[in-house]
């Protein structure tokens, strides 16, 4: 209610419209999903995942790693777009 008596509802609203991802935020977030799970298993277990599916340093295989390291490098990019302009 504070929102509402002090004429902020609209402010918050379009914040919250902001903050929503699209769908490259998306594929990009799957994708680092996928890769964190990859090196977990690597790190804990010496089992990768990917090698075992896709072979091991095929072009399907390291088609899925750069991807993984693109969506690191747009996910680097969106934590910085989406961080608050300093007034």
């Amino acid at each position: 209610m504070a929102n509402i008596q002090s004429g902020t509802e609209g402010t918050a609203r379009t914040e919250l419209m902001a903050m929503r991802l699209n769908a490259l935020d998306w594929v990009a977030m799957v994708l680092l999903i996928v890769g964190g799970l990859n090196w977990g298993l690597v790190g804990l277990f010496d089992i990768d995942v990917v090698a075992r599916l896709l072979g091991d340093v095929t072009m399907a295989s390291r088609t899925v790693y750069v991807l993984v390291g693109l969506a690191a490098l747009y996910s680097i990019y969106l934590c910085v777009r989406k961080l608050p302009s300093k007034p």
